[in-house]
């Protein structure tokens, strides 16, 4: 799809603090597209609802929490890619031809966000947390990772995220706030803010991998900080927030061949300063 004019938005809920409407506007302005992109509140079980009576202003819609999973049970035409069956999570629906096409950016994001910090593969890598995220981050790990660890709440979880991976056997672990993160190569906080600090605060005093944490507000997160002071190298929510834009970009407008990363980056640390 590619279209002078576009209108798109961001749904879920809380959602004044999204820095996707300055993502997308700017991306807009770079590319030389006429567009409209919004925050709008959107909470659980009001997806359905929102489709059928706004879905006709909209060319494309971003998820965030609580509609990811939400977006895999409406009843209404709509198509979702094998992708989004297999993480059972959706941050992007777009109108094609009158219906809706559904998919995640999620995992294509985080792994052009490693690939664009000099990272392309690793050996032994721990999860923290289970949930949407966590499952879009475990289908793209699948082709990138050895061996992949998760450190879960809730068993409740395991078999969604067991089903993200293809070509690897995850292993689960239960949630221990002490535990031992310093033999991966790759550790990634998918949980909610505040629900690692724990883990951070009785982190070992020296790490070598990165932590790449989704969150973006607060950043750095206190695990961030102390993954830092320990030596590790760190990536944070932005650089994901950035690349999952792009992506959701690319599928409706023409994104790619242009280089646009950059400029966005400094537009979004503008909002966030």
């Amino acid at each position: 799809m590619s279209k002078e004019t576009l209108r798109g938005a961001v749904l879920g809920y809380p959602i004044e603090h999204s820095l996707s409407p300055a993502l997308h506007k700017a991306a807009f302005k770079l590319l030389g597209v006429s567009g409209e992109y919004s925050a709008i509140e959107v909470r659980s079980g009001g997806l359905q609802n929102f489709l059928q009576e706004r879905g006709e202003e909209f060319d494309y819609l971003s998820l965030t929490m609580p509609l990811k999973e939400e977006a895999l049970e409406l009843k209404m035409d709509i198509t979702i890619d094998d992708l989004g069956r297999r993480i059972q999570s959706i941050n992007t629906l777009v109108k094609r031809e009158g219906s809706w096409s559904a998919t995640s950016t999620d995992g294509s994001g985080f792994v052009k966000a490693l690939n664009n910090a000099g990272y392309e593969r690793f050996e032994k890598v721990l999860i923290l947390g289970a949930g949407g995220t966590a499952r879009a981050v475990a289908g793209a790990l699948d082709e990138i990772a050895t061996s992949v660890d998760v450190m879960r709440r809730s068993v409740r979880r395991s078999p969604a995220i067991a089903a993200c991976f293809q070509k690897i056997e995850c292993n689960f672990l239960d949630w221990d706030d002490l535990a031992d993160l310093s033999s991966y190569d790759l550790v990634v906080n998918t949980t909610p803010s505040g629900a690692a600090d724990l883990v951070a605060e009785n982190l070992s005093n020296s790490v070598n991998g990165l932590l790449f944490d989704v969150l973006y507000k607060p950043w750095p997160t206190l695990l961030g900080r102390r993954w830092s002071d320990a030596g590790g190298k760190t990536l944070g929510g932005l650089e994901l927030l950035l690349y999952q834009g792009i992506d959701q970009l690319n599928l409706v407008t023409n994104v790619e061949g242009k280089v646009i990363d950059q400029d966005l980056r400094i537009a979004l640390t503008n909002v966030t300063t």
